[in-house]
């Protein structure tokens, strides 16, 4: 039926490196772990589950070492396991890697317009477009919604996976990914029906 829930999935973002304070692009899954920022930051998260009363069934995480670590503190929360999804990594930006996005701004300006109006255009070789990285996103996710009919689900993962699931689920243009700011340490809710998805809350840091 059309307001048949399937599954409702809390997304929680990674808490902070010593590159995401830096605004600095990365798609290594090693390199960095969190800081101690980061760390207050999941533990705040943590907080906020309990308040809430955010229930689940399983938690997932993405692979990197700043997601696996956010998923431990998560996990022993809620004293259960978590499993480890290998495709759910973030968006490969090829010759970014490693740049801050003010690096970008000053030296190259008309490949940063590029990134954000021609969502289907490739800056390199070695990197996936924004409507690839939103299809692989949601096509991931489609998968762990299928597999988990009626479960709570917490998945953590990066900032931008979530920025792109969000346009997924919500069918909006890929281009729109860029206008939901998603900071570390945050947390975000969508419920997914049967033809349709519905985004509860985004981007929510605890205080």
């Amino acid at each position: 039926m059309y307001f048949d829930r399937k599954c409702k999935i809390t997304f929680i973002s990674h808490g902070a490196t010593i590159y995401s304070d830096e605004f600095r692009l990365s798609d290594n899954e090693t390199y960095p772990p969190l800081n101690e920022a980061g760390q207050e930051e999941i533990n705040k998260i943590c907080d906020f589950l309990k308040l809430r009363g955010v229930k689940n069934d399983v938690i997932y995480t993405s692979a990197s070492a700043r997601t696996v670590q956010s998923a431990k503190i998560i996990a022993k929360m809620y004293k259960q396991e978590f499993e480890i999804l290998e495709d759910l990594k973030p968006r490969q930006c090829g010759d970014w890697n490693g740049m801050t996005f003010s690096q970008i701004e000053e030296e190259q300006p008309e490949m940063l317009e590029k990134l954000i109006k021609n969502p289907q255009e490739r800056l390199f070789e070695n990197c996936e477009c924004v409507s690839e990285f939103v299809n692989r996103v949601g096509k991931s996710i489609d998968k762990i919604v299928e597999k988990n009919i009626g479960n709570r689900i917490i998945i953590v993962t990066y900032p931008e996976v979530i920025q792109a699931e969000i346009v997924y689920a919500l069918e909006l243009p890929p281009e729109r990914m860029f206008r939901f700011f998603i900071n570390t340490g945050s947390a975000t809710q969508i419920s997914y029906y049967e033809n349709w998805a519905s985004l509860k809350y985004s981007g929510y840091v605890p205080l």
